[in-house]
This record gives structure tokens, sequence and C-alpha cells, in this order.
């Protein structure tokens, strides 16, 4: 199958082993080692040498979409310690691990997983107990997730460093799994990973995601400008000079609506009942806000606020509302607050028709003037590893709901509107004369679909009260930078402002320009979605993609059904009913310098951006590095099933030295129809102004890897590798544990659940298992 050419980025490495002095230091052979791929994170732009970034997967080998339903490919081999899923020998790190399996993503019966480093092992427990954070740091949240904090996948993303070789073993088949590593070609600095080495400094770092720069504190003096911005226009937002790096870039759009619809869990207390947590506040804060997210169905909710043991306020709700959502802000003096890192907050019933519900807590900072997200606690049993990060207690608890679909009271003009803006107004970014940086507002800070939160490691979109748009990614220069807005579309932006923090610094020498490519178009029949195609040498970060489902609802004929196509009791193709999610089949591929077999080859769009079962079948979810921050069905703008989500590959990012084309099939076989837009977050060129040695060779030993696929029709030449294809297993027994689907409820309405989706998975696992 050809690759769509289409978000071509030519001369992406220019400077880069051109114009070699004999006076210049040694070029890089790798990048960050371990734990410090999260510490030093200004070194994300500089070059990463000849490492490699691999994958093994479970993906069909024939090329059909049968990447794990049979287990018929999850095993590398079958050892005495069971299903290798991963080996390499050489130096290298394991960078990430994603796995799920029915029921929804438990992954209890895959039983003791086990990860040996340079001959000796440094885990051997159970898969679940590891994903739960059972083991404890640094195999806490939100450096491990099981299935509910990730919507049904489950993660590791400790960073494990090897100098010799690594292997890793399942007791049991896998069924759907992708492990991601780093090949080295030396050993130079690296040493072998120490599960006993904490990490408390990382795993802090990380659980601040979406409200904290992961930098730190943002270093430079801000340039603001207030705007607005009629339909064709142009603003200047900061015009830097000199060689320095751009730390955050924020923006905020009052006009701009939050999305209508939220789906999201919560919990609920009684008479006398009480919640506890603790949530982070800025130090030099001049008060803080508490804001409450709450379903109101239940009317005359009563409940006193205390923060520090101090009483601060009352939450009322009122009367009934079905089917809303329910918002509530306390506003808490500096006087209890000021110069404090954390506060204790306690919440008590006090009356009710029913009980007291909270379903979600933000925290707004008072800073300079402005309010500043700074800290996040999303309840509910899909949220077991924030719950735990802040300490969340309950007293007399009456539900925990899984699953609460809820509007806001938006007029459909203003959120079509917000739409246009979001996706039309536009940042451009040049560096030294170059833009690099040309992308939707929207895509750029996490969400094309809309006004959805968004939480990650680089960036976020907080809907609220005040709330900004953020960005985290460094971005060097060595001469000057230019930042502007664009208004390509109809509607005029009105009180807007844009701030731009900047500090003078000299790029070191390997360092590239940050870059974001946009590409939004139709699929095309048997070619990858293109996120990424460059030429010459960089590091692919990660992508945020939206997809609009264009497959309508209503039978079709169709000979070639994909696995997941079908319902219960119509295996007749003449009444086959299709499923409107079947986009979600297709697998990523990156192919890297030339060569004609993917670096990475994934099992499924929901399992690349580290989840499963078609994102639990819409229930949104936030992590660090990867999430869903939103879904639509026939409303607010999507004409049938529209997916919104994010991947960021901090720890594991694809480095290239000749080019790259990365991209995702649409449906099993690039088969289904859909309008896409993807925004790629990658660094290339030369930022640091000065010529730099040549690169290392690449590594002569290739490490394992599936297959053979067919090669893309645009990918950049380079070295050629022949790596080997691993052994193929024999069938394993099947799993027979059922699927269910039991939330917790006081009989609230959860919305209308897609029946047919989740019918069409159930039976494709059964016409597999059957047909094994």
């Amino acid at each position: 199958m050809a690759l769509a050419a289409a978000g071509v980025v030519a001369n992406a490495g220019v400077g880069f082993g051109s114009g070699q002095l004999q006076a210049q230091p040694a070029a890089p052979t790798k990048g960050p080692v371990g734990w410090d791929t999260y510490r030093n994170l200004d070194s994300m732009s500089q070059s990463r040498g000849a490492e490699q970034s691999l994958q093994f997967s479970s993906y069909d080998r024939t090329g059909g979409n049968n990447d794990g339903f049979q287990g018929t490919y999850s095993c590398l081999r079958i050892s005495d310690r069971g299903c290798v899923i991963g080996e390499h020998d050489g130096p290298g790190e394991i960078t990430s691990i994603w796995s799920t399996r029915e029921p929804l993503g438990d992954v209890t019966a895959t039983g003791n997983i086990v990860i040996e480093l340079d001959g000796r092992t440094v885990v051997d427990a159970p898969f679940i107990d590891v994903v739960r954070g059972k083991l404890g740091a640094p195999f806490v949240w939100p450096l491990v997730g099981d299935d509910n904090d990730t919507a049904g996948g489950v993660v590791i993303k400790v960073p494990m460093p090897y100098r010799k070789s690594m292997r890793v073993t399942v007791e049991h088949n896998p069924y759907f799994y992708h492990l991601s590593y780093r090949a080295f070609p030396d050993a130079d600095g690296v040493q072998t990973f120490n599960p006993n080495e904490q990490a408390t400094d990382v795993v802090e770092k990380l659980r601040q995601f979406g409200v904290a720069d992961p930098k730190g504190s943002p270093s430079g003096t801000p340039v603001r400008r207030d705007f607005d911005l009629a339909p064709g226009a142009a603003t200047p937002v900061a015009d830097l000079s000199g060689a320095g790096q751009i730390n955050q870039l924020r923006l905020k759009v009052p006009q701009v609506v939050a999305a209508p619809q939220v789906v999201d869990d919560g919990r609920a207390f009684g008479a006398a009942g009480r919640s506890r947590f603790t949530m982070r506040v800025a130090p030099n804060n001049d008060g803080i806000r508490v804001i409450r997210r709450y379903d109101p169905q239940i009317a005359d909710q009563v409940g006193s606020l205390s923060v520090d043991g101090q009483q601060v306020g009352e939450w009322r709700s009122g009367g009934a509302a079905p089917g809303s959502w329910g918002v509530q802000v306390i506003e808490v003096p500096p006087t209890v607050t000021s110069g404090k890192s954390t506060v204790d907050v306690e919440n008590k019933f006090i009356s009710s028709s029913l009980d007291f519900n909270e379903f979600r807590y933000d925290v707004q900072s008072k800073v300079g003037g402005d309010w500043v997200r700074t800290d996040v606690l999303d309840l509910g049993p899909g949220h077991p590893g924030e719950e735990a990060a802040h300490g969340y207690r309950i007293d007399n608890p009456v539900f925990a709901r899984e699953k609460l679909v809820g509007r806001y009271p938006t007029r459909p003009e203003d959120v079509a509107a917000s739409d246009e803006v979001l996706d039309k107004m536009r940042l451009r970014i040049s560096f030294d004369g170059q833009t690099t940086v040309d992308a939707p507002i929207g895509e750029f800070f996490g969400s094309g679909l809309g006004e959805y939160d968004v939480r990650n490691m680089m960036s976020s979109i907080d809907p609220g009260l005040d709330g900004w748009y953020t960005s985290w990614w460094p971005m060097p220069f060595g001469q000057n930078a230019k930042v502007e807005l664009v208004n390509t579309g109809g509607v005029p932006v009105t009180g807007a402002t844009a701030e731009v923090t900047s500090a003078p610094t000299a790029p070191v020498p390997g360092a590239g320009y940050f870059h974001a490519t946009h590409h939004r178009g139709q699929t095309v029949p048997g070619q990858d979605w293109n996120f990424l195609t460059a030429s010459g040498s960089g590091t692919f970060y990660g992508v945020t993609h939206s997809m609009r489902g264009l497959i309508p609802p209503g039978a079709r004929t169709r000979s070639d059904q994909p696995l997941s196509d079908t319902r219960a009791g119509t295996r007749d193709v003449n009444t086959r009913e299709v499923n409107q999610r079947n986009y979600l089949e297709g697998d990523e591929r990156f192919f890297v310098d030339g060569n004609r077999d993917p670096a990475w080859h994934g099992t499924g769009t929901e399992d690349f951006y580290e989840s499963g079962w078609y994102f639990r079948f819409g229930t949104t979810y936030s992590m660090p590095l990867a999430g869903n921050p939103s879904h639509e069905i026939n409303g607010d703008g999507c004409q049938y099933d529209c997916t919104g989500a994010y991947r960021l590959f901090v720890n594991d990012a694809v480095p290239f030295r000749t080019g790259i084309v990365a991209g995702i099939e649409h449906g099993p076989v690039n088969d289904e129809p859909g309008d896409y837009g993807s925004t790629a977050y990658w660094y290339g060129g030369n930022a640091s102004g000065r010529a730099l040695p040549g690169l290392p060779p690449v590594p002569t030993q290739s490490p394992s890897s599936p297959a053979p696929s067919a090669p893309p029709s645009e990918a950049p030449t380079g070295p050629p590798s022949t790596p080997a294809s691993p052994a193929p297993s024999a069938t394993p027994a099947r799993p027979s544990t059922p699927e269910t689907t039991a939330p917790h409820t006081t009989g609230q309405n959860d919305g209308t659940r897609p029946s047919d989706v989740e019918q069409a998975v159930q039976d494709a696992v059964e016409e597999h298992q059957s047909n094994g």
C-alpha cells in the first residue's frame, strides 16, 4: 500500500553534516538516556545521533486486521518463561509498553511480566499489579496506567536503559501489544536501569502535566499583545532578535465557547459524608479559585468547602437540571493560600434531595493579575491514579459513576463560530527567516474538534473560566524569531490575548528548529494518512490528530467486511450493518531513513493513542503522553462519528537522519472514508547558526523488526537495513473471560451508548474465536 506524500518538508536537515570544521566537537551518538529523557527537556531540540527508535507489536503480518484477536503474531517466540514480546542484543532502552485484552483492557489474564536487562531480572510481577502501581515508585501513575486510567489499555512509560541486552516476557499470550525501544550505537553514558531508583522528581513533574511547564518555571521575558483580528488579517505577537529560545506561548480567546458535550465519571457521598484531597497552588498566588463540576440532576445539593481547615464557602446546586452539567466557583482569599504550594481541600455534606456528587475539581491561582490553572483532580472509577496522587478520600460513598454524558447550555451557532476560529485562526512562527510552525490554534494546542479540555506534558487547553491555551515546547533560534496569528476564516476575532515568553541563549551544535506541520484533507483509499514526510535529519516528537469519520449509518453489501464490522445474528453480508468507528482500525506505520520496513507498525488507532476498544466506546481520558479529549457523534460540527486524540513521544522520540514518512491507516486496510486533520511536532534543521560535524554512521547491527511491509511511495532515500523477522508462534489458547460493562449508578441518565459499536467489537472477537 502506498503512503500519501502530503505534508512534505524538504531540506529538514540543512546544516547537519555540511561544512565540517576541524575545531567542532564530536557529534552526539544518542540523545538523553534513562531519566534524563524527562529531566532534560531543553535537549529535545538536539540531534539524537545514530540511535534508532523501533517497535515490536502484534500487528497482522499478512496485511489483514488480525492484530491480536487470536494472538497469532503476539509472541516473537515461546520461552520457558512464556511469551517473549521483545528482545534486543546491544545497548538500548525500553521506552514504552502498551497492551490490552478482554475484558476491556484488564490484563490480569496475561499473568506475570518479566523484564530482563543485561542478564538481570528487574521486574517479575503480575502485569496488572505493575500497571496499577502496586510495585511502588518508579512504577506509579502516571509512569504506569491501567485500563481505567487510559480508557481501555495499560501502559508502562518508565525508561529502562541497558548496556548489552534486553528481553521482555509475559506469562500468557498478551493478544494486543506494542513495545517501543531505542537502539544505541554504543553504550557510552548508559547505565543499566535500577528499579530501586524512585525518580520522585520525574514522578512529580509528570503529575503536573497540563498545568505546569515540564522544563521548570518558564524563564525569560514575556511579551504580551491584546488584539482583534478581522477575517483575512494577521497580527504580530512577538518579534525577537538575537539567539534565544521561546519557552512558553499562551493564548486566550474569550469568544470561543467550550464544547457543549462532556463525558465524565465521578463519585458521590451521602449524609454525614465528606471528601478530602490535596491540590497544588502557585506559591506567589493572590488567592485561588476552586471550581467544581457536578451532576445537577440531583437537586438541592448543599455542601461546605474548607481549605486548610478554614471554611471558605458553600456549594449550592439549586433545582434539578437533568442532562446538563453544573459548574460552581468559590474564590478563596490570599490570607488562606498565599505563600503555599499545596492546600488541603475538604467538602462536607450539609443537605440534598439524594446525595452530594463531584466529578471534577479545578484550581486556578491568581498570579500577576491572571488566573492560571495550577491543578486538576478528575474524579471517578476511570481515574484511580489521579485520585491516589491527590490523596483523595471519601466517607460514606453512595455511588461511583463510570460514565455520564452531559451538556453545557451553549447555542449551536456559538459552537459553530468557535469551531471555525479554532480551525481557521493559525499560529505561524518563523525562526531565522524560515516558517516552521503553521497550524490551526485548536490542533496546535491539542484539540482540533472544538474547545475540549486538554492536559498533556507539552501543552494544554483550559476551557474553563479565564482559561488559557498554553504550549511549553522549547523553540530555539540562532538570530531571530517572529510569532504571528493569521485569521484565514470568516469569523472576526475580538478581545484576544497572546503572550510569548523567551530568553536569550546560544543554541548548542545539533539543535534543530521546532516544527508544527499541519495537514488536513480527505483520506485516500489505499494510502496511509500522512502525519509527516520530511527529508534531512530531525526528531519526530508526536501528533495531535482530528478524525472525522465519514461512514454513514445503515446497511450495506460488502464482501470484504473488516473484522469488527458485523453485528450478532447478521452474518449474511447483505444484512451487515456498518460500524461507524471502523476508521479506528487503522495501524500507524513509520518509515525511517528510506527503509522499506517500518520502524513502527502498530495494531490500531486507539492502540496508538494508548487506549483500547474504541476508547472504551467513547470514554475520553488524559495522560501526560497520550489522550482522547474529544468524541462527537452526529452533532456539534460532526456529521457522523469524530474523534480527537494526541500522542507525544517525549521518551520514545523517533529520530531520522535522511528522512521520515510517518502515517496511519484509516480503516483495516486503508478503506474507510474520513476527513482527517493532524499537526505533527518535530525538530529539524540547524538552529545553532554554526557548521556542524558529520553525524556518526548508522549502527551496523540492525535490531529485530517485524516482517517487511509495502514500501512508502515517497519515502526518502537513505542507508538500507536488513532487519530479521521474528519467528511466528503457535496459536495460543483463547481468552475465556467475557466482555462486561456494568456501570455503578443511582439511576441517572448515562446518555445513549453506541451499542452497535460494542456489539461490533464483540462479534469480531467471537468470529476470530470460531475461525480459530
